[in-house]
């Protein structure tokens, strides 16, 4: 008996790729995959848990989930992904209204999780988290000129403030092979943009018996029919000369890169056992600038990790208004349960970090703000995204924006502008970190 699942997917665009993975199994085990928990016979939520945030988030969806299943709208309520993986034990003790679990090992147990909760049972499924299995097919749900591409899963990096090794197991490659297939399905399907996701993109092949290189993958993509190739996340001290040499020469590969430096003090950077010094991280974006004038660079800080005084964030404050970085996300320290980072001494005061956390926001929107203002005047490619009608124009992104996080272009246009296209728009306003613009007849 074919029974109705909803899926819920919360937190980044890898646990994403598992969700449509899921969808496309129960899809192909014969059941229906809807759009919308109430009225459905299990919600599938995937969870993210990788700091506190992402654990109140996925918390409030059980809890909103529960009073549908209270209200007879709702039958079964199945928690998957990282929360899971990490707290089984509080969520049997504290969260009753879940009915089952999977861990991030066990995303190709979904089926049989969902027939045996049908069948009054509670199935919790932990496979090995370094085993997982990840060329099946998927059921994409981004917008149809827009997809994933996820080359590897885990890390191997040991940051002493991250989690996710513990999570998500050591990193491994998707072989070349499964990747290119994949690629190609996404190609024939009218998938424009094409975005290369990993938790570490750069190592990509190291692992594999017949080593191969990100470098390698890029070239044979851009050999498909994908008008733009984007990139997340680039490991500063993995990018290559090769890389470098394909980003800058593949028409394809969008000069925009995103790399996760966290900071710029070499004391905390040994803290945080990344395994760069400033010195290294400034060499770096000074090449990808001679190579690549144009190039965005998108990086991830953290504020307040144990040992940041106030000479280590000026230090990065001033890093920032020497580098002009075009896209910045700051994050508060999170001092998780089973990382380096919980238990150094030296933690940092809360609100202090908090107002750190403020201080380089509204640093960061000075320099976007500039960044903004020099492209007044220019013609840009921007990718439609469709008709805004609260805006009232149309809506799309640069080669400088990627999805959900970055800002949009505002544009009007003579005619029909139908999303999905590309075109050249002459840019002539900014605001709140939008540019404005025009089609160029």
């Amino acid at each position: 008996m074919p029974f109705k699942i909803a899926f819920i997917s919360l937190g980044c665009a890898k646990n994403l790729v598992n969700t449509e993975q899921m969808m496309a199994l129960c899809r192909t085990a014969g059941h229906n995959v809807v759009g919308d928990p109430e009225g459905a016979d299990v919600a599938v939520l995937n969870t993210c848990g990788f700091i506190e945030s992402a654990k109140s988030e996925a918390i409030d969806h059980i809890l909103e989930l529960a009073e549908l299943k209270q209200a007879g709208k709702l039958s079964k309520l199945l928690v998957t992904g990282c929360l899971s993986q990490r707290y089984p034990e509080e969520i049997r003790a504290e969260l009753p209204e879940v009915d089952g679990m999977l861990g991030t090992g066990s995303y190709t147990d979904v089926v049989a999780a969902v027939e045996k909760l049908m069948e009054g049972e509670r199935p919790e499924y932990f496979s090995n988290i370094h085993r997982t299995y990840e060329d099946g097919e998927r059921l994409v749900t981004t917008p149809p000129y827009t997809a994933y591409l996820k080359i590897a899963e885990g890390c191997s990096n040991g940051c002493a403030f991250c989690i996710i090794p513990k999570l998500r197991g050591r990193y491994r490659s998707r072989s070349m092979e499964a990747l290119l297939s994949e690629a190609k399905r996404l190609a024939d399907s009218g998938v424009k943009e094409l975005i290369v996701i990993a938790q570490d993109i750069t190592r990509y092949g190291l692992d594999l018996e017949e080593k191969t290189s990100l470098a390698q993958l890029l070239k044979k993509l851009c050999g498909m029919d994908f008008h733009w190739i984007r990139l997340h996340y680039l490991y500063p001290e993995a990018i290559t000369d090769e890389l470098i040499h394909v980003i800058a020469s593949e028409p394809k590969v969008l000069h925009y890169l995103d790399i996760p430096i966290q900071h710029c003090n070499d004391a905390i950077l040994g803290r945080m056992r990344r395994r760069n010094t400033k010195e290294e991280l400034e060499a770096l974006f000074a090449k990808l600038r001679a190579a690549m004038p144009d190039v965005v660079l998108r990086t991830s800080l953290i504020c307040g990790l144990p040992g940041e005084g106030e000479a280590e964030f000026e230090e990065l404050c001033a890093f920032l208004r020497k580098q002009k970085l075009q896209r910045v996300g700051v994050f508060q320290f999170s001092p998780e349960e089973g990382t380096l980072a919980a238990d150094m001494e030296g933690q940092v005061d809360t609100d202090t970090a908090a107002r750190r956390v403020e201080l380089v926001v509204d640093l960061q929107s000075r320099i976007m703000d500039g960044y903004n203002e020099e492209r007044l005047g220019t013609v840009m490619e921007v990718l439609c995204e469709g008709f805004d009608h609260v805006e009232g124009c149309y809506v799309g992104r640069t080669y400088a924006d990627s999805v959900d996080i970055d800002g949009r272009v505002l544009f009007t246009a003579a005619g029909l502008a139908p999303a999905g296209d590309f075109f050249q728009v002459r840019i002539t306003g900014a605001s709140d970190g939008d540019l404005i613009g025009e089609i160029e007849e």
